[in-house]
């Protein structure tokens, strides 16, 4: 699906200038492939939200349901609190996308301009005392994401059913470092069992339907948190680590949205 890169345009003054520029970073940072340098192929190319207030505000409120959602399972309070912050920080991902699904979110996602190769060079030895640059997400990391969303969106779930896949994401009993992990185990199960008596009554011609979601739930939790960070809330919280406010939400000032 790559497009063709731009130093096989047909302006070859503009590929010669830009092969002279590729080659002076390159050898300035110390020998990465020149291909890999120019290729600007729909694998690199990075994107950012196209209408980001209004999206960032949604993925904002959507992520305060899921710390919400956390607040008020008294079996989640239950856990030692070392055991709470290694669940929290290995399931907010799939639980905040689960919650994208439920309230319907939509985004569209426009390419970011290329960055200046001249504006790189000449900058290159002071970047190196500053703050390194926001990383972008990919437009086929983000298509990836979309499909992962849509394919949820094909199994129309009931209240119900997403209340309890949420429980069974949350009690992930496989995080390593777990202190409670054979309790955690119990009630990830009690949450599958409560779905599997869930779907008997809505479904029952569709036996097949409890293995689907599973499986559709797995693909949720092979998206990167990096992903989910710089393309929701970069824009909004900067360079803070978005699992400390996460936590912080969750046991002191939960109910405060991310302010845009």
């Amino acid at each position: 699906d790559c497009e063709r890169c731009q130093c096989h345009s047909e302006d070859k003054h503009t590929a010669i200038l830009y092969t002279l520029l590729s080659q002076n970073l390159n050898h300035s940072r110390g020998g990465h492939s020149p291909a890999h340098q120019r290729c600007l192929c729909h694998q690199r190319r990075t994107v950012c939200l196209r209408t980001p207030h209004v999206t960032c505000q949604a993925a904002s409120n959507v992520l305060v349901k899921t710390i919400s959602f956390m607040k008020n399972l008294p079996s989640f309070h239950l856990l030692p609190r070392e055991d709470q912050l290694l669940l929290l920080d290995s399931c907010w991902v799939p639980l905040f996308l689960l919650g994208l699904v439920q309230e319907m979110v939509t985004f569209e996602v426009m390419e970011t301009p290329a960055p200046s190769m001249l504006k790189k060079i000449l900058l290159d030895g002071q970047s190196k005392r500053q703050e390194p640059e926001r990383t972008q997400p990919t437009l086929a990391a983000v298509q990836r994401l979309q499909c992962c969303l849509n394919t949820f969106w094909s199994l129309d779930l009931s209240p119900k059913e997403y209340a309890y896949l949420k429980g069974a994401i949350l009690f992930n009993p496989d995080v390593p470092g777990l202190r409670a992990s054979l309790y955690i185990e119990s009630l990830q199960r009690e949450a599958q069992r409560a779905l599997q008596e869930v779907l008997q009554p809505l479904h029952p011609e569709d036996q097949g339907r409890f293995a689907r979601i599973l499986l559709i739930t797995s693909t949720l939790k092979s998206i990167p948190p990096a992903l989910i960070t710089d393309l929701f809330f970069r824009p909004i919280i900067g360079n803070a680590d978005i699992v400390e406010l996460i936590a912080e939400m969750l046991y002191e000032i939960t109910g405060r949205q991310l302010a845009p």
